[in-house]
């Protein structure tokens, strides 16, 4: 399975919306910006530490941005170890 394929099936699995902000398939570095759907009533927090727990185990690093300006809940940059 490809880096973008794990990404996708994580991200897919916590039902949320997310684009892909920059790609670097070169060194398997993903920035990402995550929004919660309109009926989840998760916080920001308890979200990224659900979604971190998945990216962490499939061997990821893990940098995140909690609010960052404009539409997206969080802003993650994730790098395959």
């Amino acid at each position: 399975m490809t880096e973008r394929q794990v990404i996708q099936e994580i991200l897919n699995s916590e039902a949320l919306e997310y684009s892909f902000e920059n790609v670097d398939e070169d060194s398997k570095e993903y920035t990402l910006l995550l929004k919660r759907q309109e009926q989840d009533v998760r916080s920001v927090d308890e979200l990224n530490n659900e979604i971190k727990k998945y990216f962490q185990s499939a061997d990821f690093d893990y940098q995140e941005e909690l609010n960052p300006e404009g539409d997206a809940d969080i802003r993650l940059v994730i790098k395959r170890n």
